[in-house]
């Protein structure tokens, strides 16, 4: 069979779509070994010199994941949702790693010390990332349910654990430690934001499509 008709026949059957979700999903694991990585260095696992460097390795995987899927969007006919809305949950994606990753670097440009602040936070985006995930998986063949787990991926707590950790900030002597402290933890909430974002995009788009 020529080239031309194997990829037309591979659109029509469904395939590219499985194709499209496993290259969002390959970029969902670059972003699970980032958090995962951050989870390490506030439970003392990892010096932040080493999860600085092996951090920059993950963005790197996410970026190349990324360009791969931008590159079939661009041979794509079909996709599962429209293909605006697949590149803004991909670009979304990115962005919870690029957080992950400021996080990272600034824990140790700032010289982290107790990481208890940052575990209940980093535990609900590890739960987060991994719902949507599980929802990009339902996305080819049961799209309605992919868009209800996504919307899943937004209520696992990162925003109450976050606001609760900063009022126990709050309530400390303000010291510089503090201050850092809470930088790091706003570099989280932008995580969890953009992982909301990606979560509303999948949900959005599954509306548009199938409404």
């Amino acid at each position: 069979m020529p080239f031309r008709l194997r990829h037309l026949f591979r659109e029509l059957s469904g395939r590219n779509d499985q194709v499209l979700a496993g290259l969002i999903l390959d970029q969902l694991a670059a972003a699970e070994d980032g958090v995962a990585l951050a989870a390490a260095l506030a439970g003392g696992e990892l010096l932040p010199d080493v999860a600085r460097s092996r951090i920059s390795e993950i963005e790197h995987e996410g970026d190349t994941r990324r360009g791969l899927l931008v590159a079939q969007l661009h041979r794509s006919v079909s996709s599962p949702i429209d293909r605006e809305d697949l590149f803004r949950l991909s670009r979304s994606v990115d962005d919870v790693l690029d957080a992950v990753r400021d996080f990272v670097r600034e824990a140790d440009l700032f010289a982290l010390g107790d990481g208890d602040a940052f575990r209940p936070v980093l535990a609900a985006l590890t739960r987060g990332v991994g719902e949507l995930g599980d929802a990009v998986r339902l996305l080819p063949r049961a799209p309605r349910q992919a868009a209800e787990r996504a919307l899943h991926a937004k209520k696992q707590g990162l925003r109450t654990a976050y606001q609760h950790a900063v009022s126990a900030l709050l309530a400390r002597p303000l010291t510089a430690d503090t201050l850092k402290t809470t930088l790091l933890l706003c570099r989280l909430d932008a995580a969890g934001m953009h992982l909301a974002a990606a979560a509303d995009t999948l949900a959005d788009g599954v509306v548009k499509r199938f409404q």
